[in-house]
């Protein structure tokens, strides 16, 4: 029990267990410590997430009612969630270099006040009067600060891992924050259209989005006394971040493993972005209605975090990052071919809806997985570095491939199936070349990634090395009080 009242757990590592050899060094003791308040600093990143993901998605699911009320087209209605996308591109390295040069405290302060602003923002700017015609402008500013909390709290999870719990519980830590994100996407596709019924209460929905913001943001600035523990929990969160920024740069660009990670990886998060973003035109197509694509998203997310779940406490027990990448990146790809066919198909409900489950199941539960592996290729660069770069890539790739399937798409004159509306068009070869492409990746990141796990060494080598000059050896015990 430390000073402050906190139940700690020692790492005790002991030299000279022999007795009656004068020879040997006499017992010292390392403390690696765990702190309790590292699961309300998770709760707190994990409300954050969910919250901004909710900002991010809030006028899909309503388009038409929120169009009408800001008495706008549903393309710019569409710009207020892809400012989100556009603005974390150039954004992500600033980012970065903030979570491993600053404070993990003043990144999610920072994020936590852009979020509840925008949300704040939002609101206050659809209320009367309407007739100044500043409602849209002001929701789009409101929406601009939400993008820009976006990667100050997307890019957090791997360095919150790091810097507050043991190897242990790292990949556990890691999967629930990184599944917070999808948590409330499936919440904003619940929630509005269930408020917004009509386009008089898009004020009454964009209240309810604001109030959980306000609370999160009082939570962080008041509850978040420090960006780390007062001791490491690992012998890796003492040199968290040790390489400078340009240098940890530097030192990826030569890095070969994380290299191929970074572009077979970023290219699976292009496919599953173009998958949520056209699942509904595609389906439409073959006489699959909205709420039945609404379902299938809902199903693609649910099984994506039950899947996450269990992946994430599996690695926590083997270290097994590169296989359990290898075989969930493998069978996302075989669920995306499998979409791809069956999705051309009338009257296959139960089939389309279960390809869809596995393939947030096989998908989503590798995304934390291969984020830590990308620290563990790359470490002693610092975590945000080397995981934010994995988002940049999958965000870079998510636009290109979304322009490359929407330009090889043809439109069809006879459609007996559509419920698509007046213009219906032919997905048949966009999904194709999107299986293609994510097969090409899945099969590069199988034939030539191959990594050591660098900061498992060095903590390896930190807690159970040898010193055999002395004949000691190390040893240690977790025990939680």
């Amino acid at each position: 029990m430390d000073a402050g009242g906190e139940t700690t757990s020692d790492i005790r590592t002991v030299y000279g267990a022999v007795s009656g050899n004068p020879n040997l060094d006499p017992t010292r003791l390392l403390c690696f410590k765990v702190y309790k308040r590292r699961w309300f600093v998770l709760l707190v990143l994990c409300l954050l997430n969910c919250s901004n993901a909710t900002i991010w998605l809030t006028f899909a699911p309503v388009a038409d009612q929120s169009g009408q009320y800001l008495k706008v087209s549903l393309e710019d209605i569409n710009w207020l969630s892809l400012v989100f996308m556009v603005v974390a591109i150039p954004l992500s390295f600033g980012t970065t270099w903030m979570l491993d040069t600053l404070s993990l405290r003043i990144t999610l302060i920072l994020g936590s006040w852009l979020n509840m602003l925008g949300a704040l923002l939002r609101f206050l700017g659809t209320l009367p009067p309407a007739q100044l015609k500043l409602q849209f402008p002001a929701v789009m500013l409101g929406q601009t600060l939400g993008a820009l909390a976006q990667p100050l709290i997307i890019f957090t999870p791997t360095k919150l891992a790091a810097l507050w719990f043991p190897d242990s519980q790292r990949a556990t830590a890691n999967m629930i924050a990184s599944m917070s994100n999808p948590l409330g996407i499936l919440l904003a596709n619940i929630i509005s259209p269930v408020i917004a019924k009509t386009s008089a209460q898009i004020p009454k929905l964009l209240l309810a989005y604001a109030v959980p913001a306000c609370i999160t943001c009082l939570l962080a600035t008041v509850g978040i006394w420090s960006g780390k523990p007062p001791a490491p929990p690992s012998a890796s969160a003492e040199t968290s971040g040790s390489e400078p920024f340009i240098q940890g740069l530097k030192l990826l660009l030569k890095n070969k493993p994380y290299l191929i990670l970074l572009l077979c990886f970023g290219s699976g998060i292009a496919v599953f972005t173009c998958f949520s973003t056209l699942l509904e035109q595609i389906l439409c197509v073959k006489g699959y209605s909205n709420d039945f694509a609404g379902l299938c998203g809902a199903l693609f997310i649910i099984f994506g975090i039950v899947g996450a779940g269990a992946v994430g406490v599996y690695v926590d027990k083997t270290k097994k990052f590169t296989e359990v990448t290898k075989i969930g990146l493998s069978l996302s790809t075989l669920s995306c071919i499998a979409f791809s066919v069956v999705s051309l198909m009338p009257h296959q409900k139960v089939v389309v809806a279960a390809v869809c489950s596995l393939f947030g199941f096989f998908g989503f539960s590798i995304y934390p997985i291969a984020m830590e592996l990308s620290v563990e290729s790359s470490y002693p660069v610092g975590e945000a570095t080397s995981a934010g770069l994995i988002f940049v890539s999958g965000q870079v790739q998510s636009v290109i491939y979304i322009l490359l399937l929407q330009a090889l798409t043809k439109p069809i004159t006879e459609s007996p199936f559509s419920t698509c509306g007046d213009t219906v068009l032919s997905w048949k070869v966009p999904i194709m070349v999107m299986a293609g492409l994510s097969s090409v990746f899945t099969c590069c990141f199988l034939v030539f990634f191959q990594t050591r796990y660098r900061r498992l060494e060095a903590e390896e080598q930190a807690a159970y090395g040898t010193r055999e000059n002395n004949d000691t050896t190390t040893s240690y015990q977790i025990v939680e009080n």
